[in-house]
């Protein structure tokens, strides 16, 4: 079993980097860790980089887990091409700018282009928000799925994922004591449906979704709360139509042993507790 310890970051291509940087530091609130002509690594922790954009199409898309190191990625790769599932090992100019001393490239059931990396970079330095938004980091990932079963049998059989919770047919799967790191949402097409962040407190999210209502950023569901984790959340879409998410207080799993996921209904009660009502994919 491939063993994932958390996620790392998020590779997005875009159709124009220049407006990828203004949303990131002006809306978003990322710090910028490092930019070059063709890319921009943003920083929302103590690590390296959390996000990097890349000039080119918006539907290159990548998440990162990390894992042990190099003797269990290789055993991972060997795992995934038994599997059928070619694997691309990381070059060292691509491991660089992965901020990674190793990685492998591989698409999971869907298509959806996953990294597993080893150590990845740190920084010596504290992250600075670029407004007042409260961001304590970089927590999961919304993934496209076009076989929920299917997929949801890699995630949890070949990979490490234990199921949480499910809302119909979205999966909302754990990796270490979170309530979820990974969502499986049902799609037509691979891709990465939504990326969080969590902040400090529901002064975060208000003010954020005041600040954000002001810039004109489309708020496509929230505020809100999760039945199923309990978070206090809000969607709002970024560049290229990527839909982000800052949430407060989800749920930690704290029985491992004796958890037993949870089914909800797909029905608007499922997704908030509060009442929101989605204005758009989230």
């Amino acid at each position: 079993m491939i063993e994932l310890k958390e996620i790392t970051y998020v590779r997005l291509g875009t159709s124009d980097l220049d407006m990828a940087e203004s949303f990131a530091t002006r809306c978003l609130g990322l710090e910028v860790g490092d930019r070059s002509k063709k890319g921009l690594h943003l920083r929302s922790d103590d690590r390296a980089h959390t996000l990097y954009y890349e000039e080119g199409n918006p539907d290159d898309q990548t998440v990162g887990f990390e894992i042990d190191g190099e003797e269990q990625l290789q055993a991972a790769a060997a795992t995934l091409e038994a599997l059928g599932h070619p694997v691309h090992a990381g070059t060292p100019d691509e491991c660089a700018s992965r901020m990674v001393k190793a990685f492998i490239g591989f698409r999971d059931p869907t298509g959806n282009h996953i990294e597993l990396v080893v150590r990845p970079a740190s920084s010596g330095r504290r992250y600075f928000p670029t407004r007042d938004i409260g961001i304590t980091g970089f927590s999961h990932v919304g993934l496209n799925t076009t076989d929920p079963v299917r997929d949801e049998k890699f995630w949890t059989q070949v990979c490490n994922a234990r199921v949480s919770d499910r809302i119909g047919d979205i999966a909302l799967m754990r990796i270490n004591a979170i309530h979820h790191t990974l969502a499986l949402a049902p799609s037509t097409k691979a891709g990465i449906q939504h990326v969080n962040h969590q902040v400090a407190s529901n002064d975060d999210v208000l003010r954020s979704y005041y600040f954000l209502s002001e810039q004109n950023v489309p708020i496509v569901f929230g505020p809100g709360r999760h039945p199923t984790s309990g978070a206090r959340f809000l969607y709002f879409t970024g560049p290229d139509g990527m839909t982000f998410e800052y949430s407060v207080g989800v749920d930690e799993i704290e029985d491992e042993e004796n958890y037993r996921p949870r089914s909800f209904g797909f029905e608007p009660s499922s997704l908030c507790m509060w009442g929101s009502k989605r204005a758009g994919r989230a």
